[in-house]
């Protein structure tokens, strides 16, 4: 075993996690007396997600992108609540993670779908490649996991690509956003690669 399974850097995500932390907390605990499961916040913030992403396949996306990253916002509260009501679980933080990316795809594939109809080819390219690469930013760090690197780095996390996504849905600054989001989070895959490939050169 590295020290790269015990320690990582601490991430953007991370950082705005214990920033955020004197908000969520006594959120969270008022939730916790109200004997609120936090599977029941993941699960009603995924369902939020997908109805906007029905939303944004309509064409409406200002309205989706509130839907979006209020959906998120709460969604947030989760991790907070099982910890303040002493209901954390291994399949709390599977189901968390799961239906993470699920939110995060429905309300993409909802874009795209709008990006088709209307004739935006460029958009739906950029919407394709996001999709893809918010995936493999995922993928990587759970097969470093699997294989026993810890593997947090990297520079956008997806709390960051849904406030950014959010921003270009309220804006009309959506495809330059769009392009930022891409380059960033493509960035992040390479850096979590680079990142399990010095681990595993420091191994004896």
């Amino acid at each position: 075993m590295t020290d790269d399974t015990v320690r990582a850097t601490p991430t953007l995500d991370d950082r705005l996690r214990s920033a955020a932390g004197g908000i969520t907390g006594p959120i969270a605990l008022a939730l916790a007396r109200l004997n609120i499961h936090p599977n029941a916040l993941t699960i009603v913030g995924f369902a939020l997600n997908a109805v906007a992403g029905l939303i944004a396949a309509s064409g409406r996306l200002v309205g989706a992108g509130v839907l979006m990253l209020f959906a998120s916002a709460m969604d947030g509260f989760d991790g907070a609540l099982a910890r303040a009501s002493g209901k954390q679980s291994r399949f709390g933080a599977f189901l968390d993670s799961s239906l993470d990316r699920l939110s995060e795809g429905a309300v993409l594939l909802g874009l795209l779908w709008w990006a088709i109809t209307e004739g935006r080819p460029l958009t739906a390219e950029l919407l394709g490649l996001f999709l893809l690469g918010s995936v493999m930013v995922s993928y990587t760090r759970a097969r470093a996991e699997g294989v026993g690197y810890a593997c947090k780095v990297g520079l956008l996390t997806r709390p960051v690509r849904v406030a950014l996504l959010g921003l270009g849905m309220l804006t009309p600054w959506l495809r330059p956003i769009l392009m930022v989001v891409v380059v960033l989070t493509w960035f992040t895959v390479v850096q979590r690669m680079v990142h399990v490939y010095g681990a595993s050169q420091r191994e004896p």
